[in-house]
């Protein structure tokens, strides 16, 4: 399971690699002394060293219709779909759901990465799972989150054809083409990259707002 999530985290991470409009960090450069009688020297080009990008959707269903014993939950999304929703056993307060309340969905996605300086230690593969219910009684609500943090080397770039390929820790590589050739300017072959990848899921049964 968490081979085949560092393989989605690589591509996802080199997607951040490619978008611009994102959080940068950079690294400067001491500034050139200069004299009177000489002019100063070009400024050397900053290098990124920390991009992060994140995004975060709601939607919002009304609850159409209730089925407790078969655990059926009929919603209409936002643009007019009827659908049905199959709801497991953990969530125990089922009974508190009413026609007419509605269920709010968010999702939240991010990736952040950083180069490493050289000679400093690759961090280790990590994963933190966290779940979370409504008490007893309550309407129904959950929370599901996961990050998982992990140091990739690229081992190949491609200025020409745009893209990058970064290698895995389990030593599989994913190859994707950048939509900012820009970015791939502030990174070199044998670089390490510490990428920290964020999703998060809330669930939340509320009575309908009144207009």
């Amino acid at each position: 399971m968490l081979k085949k999530r560092i393989v989605t985290i690589l591509s996802v991470s080199l997607l951040a690699l490619s978008v611009g409009g994102m959080a940068i960090a950079e690294e400067k450069a001491p500034a050139a002394a200069t004299t009177a009688d000489k002019a100063p020297a070009p400024k050397p080009k900053r290098k990124r060293t920390a991009i992060k990008k994140e995004r975060t959707s709601t939607v919002t269903a009304t609850v159409q219709a209730l089925d407790l014993e078969k655990r059926v939950v009929t919603l209409k999304g936002p643009k007019g779909n009827i659908f049905d929703v199959k709801v497991g056993p953990q969530a125990k307060n089922l009974k508190q759901v009413q026609v007419g309340d509605e269920v709010v969905i968010t999702y939240y996605e991010s990736v952040a990465y950083r180069l490493l300086k050289p000679g400093e230690t690759p961090v280790p593969t990590t994963q933190t799972d966290v779940v979370e219910t409504a008490k007893e009684g309550a309407k129904p609500a959950g929370f599901a989150g996961s990050q998982t943090t992990l140091t990739a080397t690229i081992e190949a770039l491609d200025l020409k054809a745009q893209t990058a390929t970064l290698k895995g820790p389990d030593g599989k590589s994913v190859t994707v083409k950048a939509q900012d050739p820009k970015n791939l300017e502030s990174v070199k072959v044998g670089d390490e990259v510490v990428i920290t990848y964020t999703e998060a899921l809330a669930i939340s049964v509320e009575k309908k707002k009144k207009k």
